[in-house]
């Protein structure tokens, strides 16, 4: 995987406002000017581009519903052949790498198992994370969009579900070999361990990442079976950021969950469930210490961006640095695997 190459002018005004969308993002910057840029883009994607050089020439682009003060500039400098200031100052800003380690295995990813869209509670359509990931160089990404107990972030239903699969089905139909968008879901864990949602709807996913979202606090007796039978439900592949910590960020700070790490990773290594490495920053999750046992242990990792936009795919080489710090080796971190392999495994 590689990082893509700041770009030149003479660039596209589409081009020059995705490409300040997704450093916006990875700089975690407001979603407020992140979304009214997304509004633009919808907008000029509906217009020609002769009509748009006319409205440059002319002076009324901010007529177009959409396309305020910034967004006309930005337009207005790319129509006329100039590298817009805006994108050079994100470039400034955010373009730069976002941490000094892990750059081997970072080049080493082929992929993602965790990643959402506007489906659920992601800020772009599934179009734009495809996009974004094929320009990161991944050869593949799962949808891991939540499940219906989530209604804070919009989790999908089983009707949504289904229609949202017959659409992955169809961006992949578009592709062909050039990138493969892997059917999944980021499945809620009920109190019991089950998973939320119905078998017959998981049996149809390439890829199952589980994690907990509810009741965080509940003592270790009770959250270490409720982990461990999530874990051996044959449908989980992946068990993502275990400890439900925060360490930063505009949601506060949380404490992690107390479980039997020991047997939870335990479980994990006796069923083939690969030990998440969550690259958000504000999650850290798991802490070294429990990513150094599950090492130890023999486990699985993937090392996931948990994207809710294109700009965040690239927060993996936070997890990269972390995996590399802690000795992890990629053979063993499904998310450096080819798409056939990944899978296998989920399958297997």
């Amino acid at each position: 995987m590689e990082q893509p190459t700041p770009p030149q002018a003479p660039i596209s005004p589409l081009d020059a406002l995705r490409r300040i969308c997704f450093l916006l993002e990875r700089g975690r910057e407001s979603s407020y000017r992140v979304n009214a840029f997304r509004k633009t883009i919808e907008a000029i994607t509906l217009i020609s581009e002769e009509e748009l050089h006319e409205r440059v020439e002319a002076g009324t682009l901010k007529q177009i519903k959409g396309i305020g003060d910034s967004s006309a500039a930005i337009i207005g400098q790319a129509v006329r052949g100039v590298l817009p200031a805006y994108l050079v100052s994100a470039e400034e800003k955010h373009g730069a790498p976002l941490t000094t380690g892990g750059a081997e295995l970072y080049a080493a990813l082929r992929g993602d198992l965790h990643a959402h869209s506007n489906w659920s509670d992601g800020g772009s359509p599934i179009e734009e994370m495809v996009l974004a990931a094929v320009e990161l160089g991944q050869e593949w990404m799962a949808l891991t969009d939540h499940s219906p107990r989530l209604t804070v972030a919009n989790g999908l239903s089983r009707a949504r579900l289904t229609d949202q699969l017959k659409r992955v089905d169809a961006i992949n139909a578009s592709l062909g070999e050039a990138f493969t968008l892997l059917r999944g879901i980021e499945v809620d864990i009920h109190l019991d361990g089950s998973l939320d949602q119905d078998d017959d709807m998981l049996d149809q996913l390439d890829v199952v990442t589980a994690s907990i979202h509810s009741k965080l606090r509940q003592p270790s007796f009770e959250m270490t079976p409720r982990m461990v039978a999530a874990v051996r439900n044959p449908h989980t592949n992946v068990l993502a950021h275990c400890t439900g910590q925060l360490v930063t960020g505009g949601r506060g700070k949380r404490p992690p969950s107390q479980f039997d790490a020991e047997k939870v990773f335990r479980a994990c290594l006796e069923h083939d469930v690969a030990v998440e490495i969550n690259s958000r920053p504000e999650r850290c999750d798991p802490p070294d210490e429990l990513i150094e046992l599950a090492r130890d242990l023999g486990c699985l990792f993937t090392i996931d961006s948990d994207a809710h936009a294109p700009g965040q795919l690239d927060m993996k080489s936070l997890g990269c640095e972390r995996a590399e710090r802690l000795g992890i080796p990629a053979e063993r971190i499904v998310t450096t695997w080819p798409v056939d392999e990944v899978r296998a495994w989920a399958k297997g």
